[in-house]
């Protein structure tokens, strides 16, 4: 049996609002992908999105879909 969870990682607002535009910062997405690796978790997919915020400004996001043994 497998569990699936879906997760959206997204940076925070600020650096849109007075950057114009987001990215998401490698070194914090590693550690996010790091620390649910440790509770077994394991990336089994991964599709970037652009989201709109406030109509005028971008922010990068991923749809991170994980998978795990029961």
């Amino acid at each position: 049996m497998v569990n699936y969870k879906v997760v959206i990682y997204q940076e925070g607002m600020l650096g849109s609002l007075f950057l114009g535009g987001s990215k998401v910062d490698p070194m914090k997405f590693t550690a996010f992908l790091n620390a649910n690796a440790a509770e077994g978790w394991r990336v089994a997919t991964m599709e970037k999105d652009i989201r709109r915020m406030l109509l005028f400004f971008k922010r990068e996001a991923y749809v991170v879909i994980m998978e795990k043994e029961k």
